[in-house]
């Protein structure tokens, strides 16, 4: 018994065989598709549009983070001139007037009580030649020729930071984590620091700078700039519950500022805290780092899915230095998402159950003289002598009249059923015998439709063969000897210029070349018109000889290509062939193999014994390169004659080996993958089997 049988009381055939569970599955079937369409379509909207508006979202969140990172450094440039316009600073700096002046330190201890009521890691006073001197600052002078204030970022190692504040060395060490997804370390700390930099000069009465100012924050450590960010753009009520946004200010591919928590649902105390010394993942740094690219997508943030934006920064050099990142976590939106798919199914399945109740209680009782009929047409069926008689309707029921129609009916086709049934027996005996005759003519017209074809077929090609061989005769007449002539006056030019005929060696090699390849096409021309004249006798030989043989000639044919021939001869059987031929096939073979690589690859030259219900019949070559293969189109026309893709190809070689196999009764398989390369199949019969039809050719292509 099945599991719907023991669900529901009745099997699932017997449940489409009564209307009324067929009217019911027909009604609850639209109801169906529409809400799982409306389903669907939810998903979609939820998947593309809400997906869209979060990337959206992050982009925009990176844009603020960016600017508020920009306006902290315009912010900071203020700060210096706030404090080169202040009070005490003109009054200590009109009595300045040298460089390591008395006032100068007084003037810097000013300085440093300022830049902690100003949030600044350092602010100092140097003189021209100081600026001019440090190779960082000396990259900021060209930008307050004009008196104002440049900012950047730049990126100071520890002696650098060291020269500025001792105390900045220090600070600017971070240990490194190893993070998922991301590279593996090189080192275990971070040593350099990201500075943003500002440099304000203050100029004489004439309009040059004479001193500047030289201030600037630290951001390795730093969660000022880092959680102001995060409390602007991920202000309570921006992400849903148990969300995290999150800003970093990368330093390379380390954070070295940040707010993302080393882990988001800490279990003990320990494992609360910032990711700093996390790095980002690889594909992030790929993209943004070196590619330069914005990214906008999920990515892996230290231990969990971010949506996130990365943006590169890059330092005054416009070299890039690090990344601003800005981004929140995706499982919250994931569990609002499958929340609402479920709130969906539950709505789906009340509604279905609802529907389904109403329209079985409606059918049941609309149904039951259509049951009525059922029962009687499935007595009738069952060989009983039944009736539908009364159904209790007014006789204008539409179902009433049917009943009665129907009971007519069965009258009628009692009697008719005698009456078929004699005929029935008579037509039977006419069509068998009608039937026989029939299935003998056609069988007969089919043995003569293929005699006819095949004449029809061997005439047209003995039609060609003699206008090819009278063409081909009358052209290497007409050739051969203008070609003798070409050769004898070559060889009779380079005896009579002696030494002289070195100057023009190369060009007479040429010509003598191309002569002989005329000779060899025609000598081509000969053998495929006129096979008659170059059968030789059929001998039993066993492959590898043969084999080995071809790769001798072969190998000068292909010394100057990279070309690696690999044999694996395992083939024990005689066949009976013409040995010159069958290695004229093989030398065409592998040439073309090595041609189809563009003169570079490998080439496997195979034998094993061929058998047909385990008992061997003979031996099969295959040769197999990984060139670029041979397309669909051009597979079934590779053995016509003058079919070549090659500038050079007279198109008669895989015709001739067509005929010389197909002469020693064997088959030829081609096999190719366009862009992995191709595998040609010779079988051969231990004795031969001249003109077997049923061998042949066989092809096998594909595309990709």
């Amino acid at each position: 018994m099945s599991f719907f049988t023991q669900l529901f009381g009745v099997s699932w055939r017997h449940l489409q065989a009564k209307v009324r569970y067929r009217i019911l599955i027909l009604t609850l079937v639209p109801i169906l598709l529409t809400l799982v369409s409306l389903v669907f379509i939810t998903i979609y909207w939820n998947i593309s549009y809400t997906g869209k508006q979060l990337f959206m979202k992050v982009k925009a969140d990176l844009t603020v983070a960016k600017n508020t990172l920009e306006e902290s450094q315009v912010h900071q440039a203020q700060q210096l001139e706030y404090i080169m316009n202040s009070w005490t600073f003109q009054n200590k700096f009109q009595h300045l007037r040298r460089d390591h002046d008395p006032v100068q330190q007084q003037i810097q201890t000013y300085l440093n009580n300022q830049k902690s009521q100003l949030n600044l890691d350092f602010v100092r006073l140097i003189s021209v030649s100081d600026a001019a001197a440090d190779p960082e600052l000396r990259l900021m002078l060209p930008h307050t020729q004009h008196g104002k204030a440049f900012s950047g970022l730049m990126v100071l190692d520890q002696q650098q930071l060291a020269r500025i504040n001792p105390a900045l060395a220090s600070k600017a060490l971070i240990p490194l984590i190893a993070t998922q997804r991301a590279l593996p370390l090189d080192k275990t700390v971070e040593k350099k620091g990201l500075v943003s930099r500002s440099l304000m000069p203050i100029m004489s009465k004439t309009g040059h700078p004479i001193w500047y100012l030289d201030g600037g924050v630290l951001l390795n450590h730093d969660t000022r700039i880092v959680d102001h960010i995060r409390d602007l753009v991920y202000d309570k009520g921006t992400l849903p519950d148990r969300s995290i946004g999150a800003v970093t200010i990368f330093l390379d591919n380390v954070r070295i500022a940040t707010n993302v928590p080393l882990h988001f649902f800490p279990r003990s105390p320990e494992q609360q805290g910032r990711a700093l010394g996390s790095l980002v993942s690889e594909d992030v740094q790929r993209q943004v780092l070196q590619q330069g690219k914005l990214w906008v997508d999920r990515a892996f943030v230290y231990d969990d899915w971010f949506i996130s934006a990365y943006a590169p920064l890059q330092d005054i050099r416009g070299k890039r230095i690090g990344m601003i990142y800005a981004g929140f976590s995706e499982s919250p939106f994931i569990h609002n998402y499958l929340l609402n798919i479920i709130e969906l199914g539950t709505i789906l399945m009340l509604v279905l159950l609802v529907s389904g109740l109403l329209v079985y209680r409606g059918a049941y009782s609309l149904l039951l003289p259509i049951e009525r009929i059922h029962q009687v047409v499935k007595g009738v069926q069952a060989g009983r002598n039944l009736r539908i008689g009364s159904l209790g309707l007014d006789r204008d029921n539409e179902l009433s009249n049917l009943a009665e129609q129907f009971d007519r009916m069965l009258d009628l086709l009692q009697r008719r059923n005698s009456q078929i049934q004699a005929a029935a027996e008579q037509l039977e005996m006419k069509v068998e015998e009608r039937t026989r005759s029939l299935k003998e003519k056609t069988e007969e017209l089919q043995r003569n439709m293929a005699l006819l074809n095949a004449t029809r077929q061997q005439m047209v090609t003995n039609e060609k063969l003699t206008a090819l061989g009278e063409l081909t005769a009358g052209i290497a007449h007409e050739i051969n000897n203008p070609t003798a002539v070409i050769l004898g006056n070559m060889e009779l030019l380079r005896y009579e210029l002696g030494d002289d005929a070195k100057v023009v060696e190369e060009e007479i090699e040429l010509v003598i070349q191309q002569v002989g390849r005329i000779s060899t096409i025609i000598r081509s021309l000969l053998q495929y018109s006129r096979p008659g004249e170059f059968n030789a006798p059929l001998e039993m030989h066993q492959i590898t000889p043969i084999i080995e043989e071809m790769m001798v000639l072969v190998r000068h044919s292909i010394q100057k290509q990279e070309v690696h021939l690999i044999q694996e001869l395992s083939a024990t059987q005689l066949v009976q062939v013409n040995r010159p031929q069958l290695l004229q096939v093989l030398i065409n073979l592998v040439v073309n193999a090595a041609h189809a690589m563009n003169g570079k690859g490998r080439i496997w030259i195979r034998t094993y014994d061929w058998l047909e219900q385990g008992e061997a019949v003979g031996a099969k070559i295959e040769i197999e390169d990984e060139g670029m293969g041979i397309p669909a189109e051009q597979l079934n026309r590779i053995f016509d004659p003058f079919f070549t893709t090659r500038k050079d190809g007279t198109g008669l070689g895989l015709s001739l080996s067509y005929g010389i196999i197909k002469r020693f009764g064997g088959t030829i398989e081609v096999s190719s993958v366009v862009g992995k390369g191709t595998i040609f199949t010779i079988g051969l019969y231990h004795l031969a089997k001249e003109d077997n039809q049923d061998h042949g050719l066989f092809i096998n292509g594909c595309d990709s």
